[in-house]
């Protein structure tokens, strides 16, 4: 049986990002020998989508009740104004303040440069698919849940739901709503061939605080209580691990903590 939810993600609320205390992060320093040169993704001169976004969420298999409500949690959390920062919507707020904001400055080209409001592409859906990271692919998908598929084998972070499987879920939606939003239709932002793109989320794989480096999350915020990683948060508590987004004004990725 299949389980529908649908939600509604307001882009154009404006949140303060506040960072936060650094002696609740775990740290960690890595001295750099070479810097990397800045990371660009090329506009090609699409449309965005923007304004209300609906997201349908389809359940296919035997996910509990428990199971559902973090996904549907984070969902809400991305329209969410007054979850404790740092939170999931200040993290999705990148896409509306930074990506906006570029393509409007973009030399016109064609008729299709601009913003794309998702009610004028009658019939056109995105379909994105996102498995239990656990039982599919734990070393990559699940990471840094799980021990790493290669690298370094350094002790997996404690998911923030206690569910590796969709904590790492979350990690991949996060990861495919952006890609949708910042390159619905193949012409959007990203780097490389069309046909395997590197986007906003998958062009900064494996960062989720600052310091980070292959195989080492970076510096993110530890739960007291329970021990969890976390570098967000959202409705009803919710606490959840994001990835870091590239940010077009200042070509780096930019992580919440």
């Amino acid at each position: 049986m299949a389980f529908i939810h649908y939600f509604t993600i307001l882009t154009s609320l404006l949140l303060l990002l506040n960072r936060p205390d650094s002696a609740s992060a775990t740290t960690r320093k890595l001295a750099a020998l070479v810097r990397p040169p800045p990371l660009t993704l090329k506009y090609h001169n699409g449309p965005l989508l923007n304004g209300n976004v609906t997201v349908s969420l389809l359940w296919y298999g035997k996910f509990s009740p428990t199971q559902r409500s973090i996904i549907a949690d984070f969902i809400q959390s991305l329209n969410a104004p007054h979850a404790p920062t740092p939170s999931v919507a200040s993290w999705w707020q990148t896409t509306e303040r930074r990506y906006r904001r570029r393509v409007l400055h973009e030399p016109v080209r064609d008729s299709r440069v601009g913003l794309l409001r998702p009610e004028k592409q009658a019939g056109k859906i995105r379909l994105r698919v996102v498995g239990n990271s656990v039982t599919q692919c734990p070393g990559q998908c699940a990471w840094p849940f799980h021990q790493p598929l290669y690298g370094p084998q350094t002790p997996p972070l404690v998911a923030p739901n206690g569910d590796v499987g969709v904590d790492g879920m979350v990690i991949n939606l996060a990861t495919v709503l952006t890609g949708t939003v910042t390159n619905p239709f193949n012409n959007g932002y990203f780097q490389g061939p069309e046909t395997a793109p590197l986007e906003a989320v998958t062009a900064c794989t494996g960062m989720f605080g600052s310091g980070s480096y292959p195989g080492y999350a970076g510096s993110v915020l530890v739960d007291k209580s329970t021990g969890a990683s976390y570098n967000s948060q959202g409705v009803n508590g919710r606490k959840y691990l994001l990835p870091a987004m590239w940010d077009p004004k200042t070509s780096t990725c930019k992580t919440l903590v």
